[in-house]
């Protein structure tokens, strides 16, 4: 008998079970030339061949076809700012300039829920749009961002990972918390919204050099009473932000053990940039089971410099990649994947396309320290999904006139790919974008079956 809530899906299918850079392709890869997912309550109950799946279906189980798209989990985006949608593509400048000319001045407007609540509409709807499902959102210093954030995040039903930021120095007076506001702000959050639905809270201190000791030994206390919690910051995106760490902190022997000092490298501690380490810092971040996110839209914009993946793999650590929206320009993990093999190959290295989706699927949720709910198509996990369509323009299609394998079709989407190429977008296993909706993406619940995709039990789409 059919359940309340059963849906199927079909396509081709791809996800990792392990990492292709450390395991190899045969260990790590799975693809299923025509395969069904089933969705049951939000959550993947079957998947396999088309053939198999089928015979297993409870009767009059609705099958949304897209074939011949490809499906694989949702991207994940371990870095993004919230008030950062208006600063995106601001003119050339270095960090800190960057910040005082125009994140500071941006994100003082974010006290007004009104403000606030217009950005996490239209932040959602574009993840929705490139197929990324779940992110690490930075909100500003006011308490009213993130809950701006967290109840368009749950009117979606989706997982997110946000916080306030907490910063009581080197900003202007209207950003400025203190450190008891600054914990009380986060404590208050934290009561509201960790846990909720699928929402779970960060602890967020901008970066060293806007916390004062006393602000990180808030964190740090935090930190303590939620051992379980995520913290994201940032650590040596910038060399003039090293320095100024290094006068401000001039007890520490590098930037990494300032947040050492406070307890707040551990696992599930989400670093971004961790461009400028030394061989200590990557040591203690290896050990202690952090994560370095790879911010490289961003990391070429402001000319922060290029990424060592190797040596944070070498170090043992979790390398995330991210889009870090507005320093970066792209909303696309596509475009950021893109763009990140082209710092690697600067820095001699390279990432080829299996590593790069694994990046931007499982290996994006071990980086969160989400593994176990999101990133791969299994039994057992949460259904967010995207489907992808590696002919979404001319030139996509000229390119796959000449493709001759799934590794080369992958690259290939990489390179030329953007929200074009999303064809729908699956949160909760329910359709939470469409390419051919009118509007930018679906209401929260959206009927599947409203979905023009051909709904079949198993017939090819014409």
């Amino acid at each position: 008998m059919r359940r309340p809530g059963d849906t199927a899906l079909r396509a081709r299918l791809l996800w990792f079970d392990a990492d292709p850079a450390e395991e190899g392709e045969a260990r790590a890869v799975r693809y299923v030339e025509d395969g069904i997912v089933l969705i049951e309550n939000g959550v993947i109950r079957d998947v396999g061949d088309a053939a198999a799946v089928l015979r297993r279906l409870p009767p009059d189980t609705p099958v949304v076809d897209h074939r011949p798209h490809l499906m694989m989990p949702g991207f994940i985006d371990p870095h993004l700012h919230l008030p950062q949608t208006q600063v995106i593509a601001s003119y050339g400048a270095e960090l800190m300039e960057w910040l005082a000319k125009y994140t500071f001045p941006e994100e003082s407007r974010y006290g007004d829920p009104a403000v606030a609540e217009a950005a996490a509409r239209f932040l959602l709807d574009e993840l929705l749009a490139n197929g990324t499902t779940t992110a690490g959102v930075y909100c500003t210093s006011h308490p009213q961002s993130v809950d701006a954030f967290f109840a368009e995040a749950e009117r979606r039903s989706l997982r997110m990972v946000a916080g306030k930021v907490m910063m009581d120095s080197n900003a202007p007076e209207a950003l400025r918390d203190t450190a008891a506001t600054g914990y009380q702000q986060s404590q208050d959050l934290i009561g509201r919204w960790h846990g909720k639905g699928r929402l779970d809270y960060a602890i967020t201190p901008r970066f060293a050099p806007t916390s004062s000791e006393a602000q990180l030994e808030a964190c740090e206390t935090l930190a303590a009473e939620y051992p379980e919690m995520h913290v994201q910051t940032h650590l040596s995106e910038n060399v003039a932000e090293i320095a100024f760490v290094r006068q401000a902190f001039p007890w520490s022997k590098d930037y990494t053990e300032v947040y050492e000092r406070y307890g707040l490298v551990r696992p599930k501690a989400m670093f971004g940039h961790c461009i400028h380490l030394s061989d200590r810092e990557r040591g203690a971040l290896g050990v202690a089971g952090a994560t370095a996110v790879f911010c490289p839209t961003s990391n070429l914009f402001l000319g922060s410099g290029l990424f060592d993946l190797a040596g944070m793999r070498a170090a043992g650590i979790l390398a995330g990649i991210a889009t870090d929206i507005g320093g970066g320009t792209s909303y696309s993990m596509l475009r950021t994947a893109a763009e990140g093999y082209k710092v690697l190959a600067l820095n001699g290295q390279r990432l080829p396309a299996f590593e790069a989706f694994h990046m931007l699927t499982a290996g994006n949720a071990a980086a969160m320290g989400l593994d176990n709910r999101i990133g791969r198509i299994a039994p057992g996990m949460e259904a967010d999904l995207v489907v992808l369509d590696s002919q979404a323009t001319a030139a996509m299609r000229r390119r796959m006139e000449r493709v001759e394998t799934l590794e080369e079709e992958l690259f290939a989407l990489i390179v030329l790919g953007d929200e074009r190429s999303t064809v729908a977008t699956y949160v909760d296993g329910r359709r939470a974008y469409d390419r051919h909706s009118p509007g930018r993406s679906l209401p929260p619940r959206a009927d599947l079956a409203a979905s023009p995709a051909r709904a079949n039990r198993g017939e090819a789409p014409q």
